[in-house]
């Protein structure tokens, strides 16, 4: 074992060595071969009679009639304009070109290169130094905290709309969340149990409620039952209640049914206007049970206080959450924000401030701002107003477009409130992307922006909805190429159908320069070389 283990470096450095030596013999490769190509040409010449057989393709050439060459052109330009339709479609779709996806995959590896995506990776520390990149998956997907109820509120606009707010996926990691919240403690399932296990797998919601009323009918007292119709029967808030407290009743000592009750209970009162029962509610929940900390219920404490403008209570809890151990999110950073651009939102002014500089108090302000701003640059469009807004998703990607979604969805009234803050935003957000470094190695306050957002938000957003995308892709270069192709060989047909003889003239002026470095390098070759040297050569 130790003779074999020993051994592996050595032969992995040999495997390095040779790739890296293939990798580096590829740039001159091309230029033998080039070299060979010109060599072979030249002694073939005689052989295969190569003038000869250039007169002829010359002579046929030139009986060729002005209309072959439209439709030769045309044809071109068609083929060249349906690879820019399709690409411009996988680019819209997929967000890359698909030949270059296709180039990347299939080619690099055979021309030695390195894979551009790493599972590790590397990003910049404070004192520059690289350091690995925490194993922690950047596009972890998180449950939100202020999600809808399905019954109440999602199906609402269901009906309204005709259309579907969440995404299979979305309602697939709901029913994943259930069951592992509502299992119970002990390792014998009840009946009832077993019954609603497979109901909060049921894809059909019609299918979902027949299963809670059977576990019902097997024990009046199954808690997770009546979870269930609350979140997906009930059609207004006040039925989603009654039947949460009917639930809380029945949920015994299990933790994961008291808290999820205990919330969407608080979430209840916030949304039927007892803000202070909500507050209370929340405040008592997070003293019962102060490690569940990752559910996150303080982002709810922090949006009913807002809307009771308790913003030294909004300030403490931030106090508490907005620390530099903790995971941040949307809420924490533009709460932040929002809290000390209230404080000069309702004088400041541009002009005034191009005249005599940003206070101290601004330029906290602005900083704040900017922090947010680097940690989701998805908001402030949406805080804005220049993007439409969606229902929420029930789970949300940090830092991505659906937390974006819902940050705005519930916060939108908060900033409107504070006089002028939306104003100071909007001066002030994009002067972020000024400050953090790009390409987007590395990060100014956070780390570097993950790059997989748009895929896992495009799963969690519906179809309808156009996903912010940071940062912004540039046009791939087959895209532009095939664009330009098009554009050119649609040009040269016109051209040819409309001055045939002018275009006959162009192109043969043009092949001739052309071909004459060719010429050119034969009438060296055969000038430097003796004559009987090529005469033995071509004899072999």
């Amino acid at each position: 074992m130790e003779d074999s283990t020993g051994s592996n470096p050595q032969s992995l450095g040999f495997t390095e060595k040779l790739k890296s030596w293939l990798s580096w013999s590829w740039t001159y490769v091309c230029f033998v071969w080039f070299g060979m190509v010109l060599i072979m040409i030249y002694v073939l010449w005689s052989p295969l009679k190569l003038q000869e057989t250039l007169t002829s393709a010359s002579v046929f050439l030139n009986t060729l009639t002005p209309k072959f060459y439209v439709a030769l052109t045309g044809t071109s330009s068609l083929i060249s304009g349906l690879i820019l339709i399709f690409e411009w479609w996988y680019f819209r779709k997929y967000g890359t070109s698909f030949i270059e996806q296709v180039s990347v995959s299939h080619l690099r590896p055979l021309l030695g290169g390195v894979e551009s995506s790493s599972t590790t990776g590397l990003f910049s520390s404070v004192n520059g130094e690289a350091e690995p990149r925490p194993s922690v998956s950047e596009c972890k997907v998180w449950r939100n905290p202020l999600n809808l109820f399905r019954g109440a509120e999602y199906n609402r606009y269901t009906w309204v709309t005709g259309k579907e707010p969440l995404t299979y996926y979305d309602m697939n990691l709901s029913a994943q969340d259930h069951q592992t919240f509502f299992t119970g403690d002990t390792q014998q399932l009840r009946p009832e149990d077993a019954v609603m296990q497979k109901a909060w797998r049921e894809r059909n919601p019609q299918a979902r409620i027949r299963a809670a009323y059977q576990a019902i009918e097997m024990n009046q007292e199954c808690a997770a039952a009546y979870v269930l119709l609350a979140e997906e029967e009930a059609t207004t808030i006040t039925e989603a209640e009654r039947l949460f407290k009917k639930a809380l009743s029945f949920a015994g000592k299990d933790i994961n049914l008291l808290v999820y009750i205990k919330r969407r209970l608080a979430m209840c009162a916030r949304k039927l206007g007892r803000i202070k029962e909500a507050v209370k509610m929340m405040r008592d929940l997070m003293k019962e049970f102060p490690l569940l900390g990752m559910l996150n219920i303080h982002e709810n404490l922090l949006e009913a206080l807002l809307e009771l403008q308790a913003y030294a209570d909004v300030q403490a809890v931030l106090a508490k959450y907005d620390d530099i151990s903790l995971p941040k999110s949307a809420t924490i950073c533009y709460t932040s924000a929002l809290l000390k651009a209230r404080a000069v939102s309702d004088k400041f002014s541009p002009e005034a401030a191009s005249r005599r500089g940003l206070s101290t108090a601004e330029m906290n302000a602005v900083e704040a701002i900017h922090r947010a701003v680097e940690f989701n640059p998805h908001v402030p469009k949406y805080l804005l107003e220049m993007k439409s807004l969606i229902l929420p998703p029930e789970h949300i990607l940090k830092r991505g477009d659906s937390e974006a979604v819902a940050y705005a969805f519930f916060h939108l009234q908060h900033w409107k409130r504070a006089e002028g803050a939306l104003n100071l935003l909007h001066c002030t957000w994009e002067g972020t992307f000024r400050i953090i470094p790009y390409p987007l190695e590395k990060g100014h306050l956070f780390y570097p922006y993950p790059g997989c957002t748009e895929t896992a938000d495009r799963e969690l957003l519906p179809s309808f909805h156009e996903v912010s995308v940071y940062p912004k892709k540039e046009l791939p270069f087959f895209i532009l190429f095939t664009a330009g192709l098009c554009s050119f060989t649609a040009m040269l047909a016109m051209l040819t159908h409309q001055f045939p003889e002018l275009m006959g003239v162009f192109a043969k002026a043009f092949f001739s320069t052309l071909f004459a470095p060719l010429g050119f390098f034969a009438d060296k070759m055969e000038s430097f070389m003796p004559s009987s040297f090529w005469h033995q050569l071509t004899r072999i």
